[in-house]
C-alpha cells in the first residue's frame, strides 16, 4: 500500500505525504485536499445520500454557514480520503483561533448534536482497524498551519458499525446523544406513554385549550417560516435573560442563518413545528429534515406565566412525536444533554466522544490541557453538589465584580 497525497487547492500550504502502512492492509491510500467546498461537493453528495448523523454532514447546510459567516478559502479544508482512487471518507475543516491557538475543527461548532466524519461506512468497516488507522493517519498528516485538530460530539456508532472513529487521534467520552426512533405513532405511545403520562399530557392540554383556539402547523422552506422564527428567537432571547444566560443567537449573529436555511431553494430542508393560541404563537421548534431522519436544531415557547399553565412546549411536542413517525421519519434527533422532554420520549441514548489529534507538539500539549479541563467539566455536571458550588461561586462574583458571567446556552426548551 502506498500513499499519493495531491493539493487541488494552492492555497493549501504543505501537504505531507509520507507514512508508513501495515502489510496486511491492501490497496492504495490516497489523499485530495482542497479549501474550495465546490470541489467535494459530488463526492459530499455521494456519501451522504442515504443517511447523515446530523445537519453539520448535510453539504447544503455547511455550503450556507460557511457563506453566511464569510469564512475565508484560507481557513477551509476539505480533506478526501480515497482507497484505490474510489472517496471512502471527508473531513470538513474550519480552522479556528481558540484563545490565540489555531485549530482545525468542525465548522458549526456546537450549532449541531453531533459530528462525523462523512464517509461509505460499510467500506470503512471492511478495512478494519489497521485500515482505518492508515488512513485518518494519511488524511490528518495532510494538514498544516494549526497546531490542534479538535473534532468533538462524534457517535460511538453510526451507519451500523460501532468503533469506526477509535483510531482517529485520542478520545474522551463526555456526552449522550438522544433519539428517538419508531415505527409509528402507535408504536411511541405504546413504549414510550403510561397510563399516568397519557393522563398528565391530557390535563395539560385540557388547559390549554381552555385558553382558546389551539393550532398546530408544520411550516416549510419559504415565506411564512421568516414570521415564525422571529417569534422564535424572541421566545428565546426572554428565556436567556431570564436564565441569566449569554444570548449566542443575537452575540455571535446567527439568527440570519437559520432564517437563510429556511428559505426557499435554500438546499436545506426545513420543517417548523408551531403550535399557535389564539393565532398567537406559543411554541415552536426548528427542524432539519434528511431522508427519513429530522433533526431538532432550536425550541422555543411563550415566557406568559398565564400560559405556562398549559404547558405550550410540551404539548407542541407531543403533537410532533403523534405525526412525524406516520409521516415518514423513522429517528427524531433531539440533541445532545438530558431534558425532561428527552427523558420522556428518547428511546435510543448514544454515546458521543470528543477526538483530539496533536499535529505540532505545541498541539500535543494543548491537547493533554483541554482533555483535563472537559473531564473536570463533565465531573462538575455530573455531580449536583460540585455544580451547586460552582453555580454559587459564579453568583457570588458576580455580586462582587458587578460583571455576569456567561454560560454556555441551552438548545432546546
Amino acid at each position: 500500500m502506498t500513499v499519493n497525497t495531491a493539493e487541488l487547492a494552492s492555497e493549501q500550504p504543505g501537504v505531507r505525504s509520507n507514512a508508513t502502512l501495515p502489510a496486511m492492509v491492501r490497496g492504495d491510500i490516497g489523499v485530495v485536499v482542497t479549501n474550495r467546498i465546490e470541489d467535494v461537493e459530488a463526492v459530499w453528495r455521494r456519501l451522504t445520500a442515504a443517511s447523515i448523523e446530523s445537519p453539520g454532514q448535510s453539504y447544503d447546510f455547511i455550503r450556507l454557514w460557511v457563506a453566511h459567516r464569510q469564512v475565508p478559502n484560507s481557513d477551509q479544508r476539505y480533506i478526501v480520503g480515497r482507497i484505490d482512487g474510489e472517496p471512502i471518507a471527508l473531513l470538513p475543516l474550519h480552522r479556528k483561533r481558540v484563545g490565540g491557538l489555531p485549530v482545525f475543527t468542525w465548522f458549526p461548532g456546537a450549532n449541531a448534536g453531533c459530528y462525523a466524519p462523512i464517509a461509505d461506512y460499510d467500506r470503512l468497516a471492511a478495512l478494519g482497524s489497521e485500515g482505518r488507522r492508515a488512513l485518518w493517519a494519511a488524511m490528518t498528516g495532510a494538514l498544516s498551519g494549526a497546531d490542534v485538530v479538535y473534532l468533538r460530539s462524534i457517535p460511538v456508532e453510526v451507519g451500523g458499525h460501532e468503533g469506526l472513529f477509535d483510531e482517529l487521534g485520542s478520545t474522551l467520552a463526555v456526552e449522550t446523544l438522544y433519539r428517538s426512533q419508531y415505527g409509528s405513532w402507535e408504536e411511541c405511545d405504546r413504549l414510550q406513554r403510561s397510563k399516568s403520562r397519557r393522563k398528565h399530557d391530557r390535563q395539560q392540554g385540557d388547559r390549554l385549550v381552555a385558553m382558546g383556539e389551539v393550532e398546530f402547523a408544520e411550516l416549510r422552506n419559504g415565506e411564512e417560516a421568516g414570521p415564525a422564527i422571529e417569534v422564535m428567537f424572541k421566545q428565546r432571547s426572554a428565556r436567556f435573560k431570564a436564565m441569566g444566560i449569554r444570548d449566542t443567537f443575537v452575540h455571535d449573529r446567527l439568527i440570519g442563518f437559520y432564517h437563510d436555511a429556511a428559505k426557499a431553494g435554500s438546499g436545506v430542508d426545513v420543517r417548523l413545528h408551531v403550535l399557535r393560541l389564539n393565532g398567537d404563537i406559543v411554541a415552536i421548534r426548528y427542524n432539519i429534515v434528511h431522508s427519513d431522519r429530522m433533526f431538532c436544531l432550536i425550541s422555543s415557547m411563550s415566557d406568559d406565566p398565564a400560559i405556562q399553565n398549559g404547558s405550550p412546549g410540551k404539548q407542541c411536542l407531543l403533537r410532533v412525536m403523534q405525526t412525524v413517525f406516520d409521516d415518514g421519519i423513522r429517528v427524531f434527533d433531539m440533541g445532545s444533554g438530558f431534558t425532561d422532554e428527552k427523558r420522556h420520549w428518547c428511546n435510543v441514548q448514544a454515546p458521543l466522544r470528543q477526538h483530539y489529534i496533536g499535529l505540532t507538539l505545541r498541539g500535543a500539549l494543548i491537547v493533554r490541557g483541554h482533555r483535563a479541563m472537559q473531564r473536570v467539566r463533565a465531573a462538575i455536571k455530573g455531580n449536583k453538589q460540585l455544580k451547586a458550588a460552582v453555580r454559587g461561586a459564579r453568583q457570588l462574583f458576580d455580586r462582587v465584580s458587578g460583571v455576569r458571567q456567561p454560560a454556555a446556552a441551552e438548545k432546546s426548551e
